[in-house]
């Protein structure tokens, strides 16, 4: 698991969770997915650490998602259940988590970002969910036209494009956007408020906001794979990795 991610406690009870993959921008092959679980696992067992902080190595990347080399070279269909832990949906959590966003979040570093309780960005950051640019698919977004605005959150996925970090504010995504050198600073200060207060009533209202939302993201899911599925079984799921692989333009074919 050290190869990929780490989890340490620090001194203030946070459980920091960090992907250390700099050479390939923090993306999450299937040996950090299965790190990845393993470390949400120990911060939930961890009954020292109140909450966790998720976070990349380096200064230019939070995560790029899924790794595209990887994909290109299995012929991934649709992603499995347990592809990686989401908060909320396969994964359950009493304790709160911030992402400590400190470079670009892509596909499924967005992912991450999203589904953290708090998110603090670094002013350098940027956000995409890029999938629509490989022929892949975003069933986890369906949160997303939760927390920002459902025009904002179509123009995201259709057109794949990057906001930045300013703009993820702006739209409420993002909590807190700070100078990169002062991002785990302000990360720490932020978890320690949190556990100054009463545990039970912040455990408590984290869960009623996500319990005001859990008829529709139920829904959402259900239909998200639904429609997703003919997406990920398409030529043009396998043709964006591979694309990505050749350094070329994707030739999608629509099917």
């Amino acid at each position: 698991m050290a190869e990929a991610l780490r989890y340490e406690r620090d001194e203030h009870g946070i459980g920091w969770i960090t992907i250390d993959r700099p050479d390939a921008a923090n993306a999450l092959d299937s040996a950090a997915r299965a790190a990845l679980w393993a470390c949400f696992r120990q911060f939930r067992d961890d009954e020292a650490a109140g909450v966790a902080v998720i976070t990349g190595t380096g200064d230019k990347a939070f995560c790029a998602g899924g790794d595209l080399k990887e994909m290109s070279s299995s012929q991934l269909g649709v992603p499995p259940a347990d592809f990686l832990p989401q908060l909320n949906r396969n994964f359950q959590l009493d304790k709160p988590v911030i992402a400590a966003v400190n470079g670009v979040a892509l596909g499924g570093g967005f992912l991450l970002a999203q589904m953290a309780d708090l998110c603090v960005a670094a002013d350098h950051a940027t956000f995409a969910i890029s999938e629509a640019k490989w022929g892949r698919g975003a069933p986890w977004a369906v949160p997303l036209p939760w927390l920002i605005p459902p025009r904002v959150a179509l123009e995201i996925l259709m057109t794949g494009e990057r906001i930045s970090a300013v703009r993820a504010y702006e739209l409420g995504l993002v909590n807190k956007v700070v100078p990169a050198p002062e991002l785990w600073e302000t990360t720490t200060e932020l978890a320690c408020t949190i556990l100054a207060n009463a545990p039970l009533t912040v455990r408590a209202s984290r869960q009623m906001v996500y319990a005001a939302a859990e008829p529709t993201l139920a829904y959402g899911f259900a239909q998200a794979e639904r429609l997703f599925e003919p997406v990920y079984l398409s030529a043009d799921a396998q043709e964006g990795p591979q694309a990505f692989l050749e350094r070329r333009p994707p030739r999608w074919s629509g099917k």
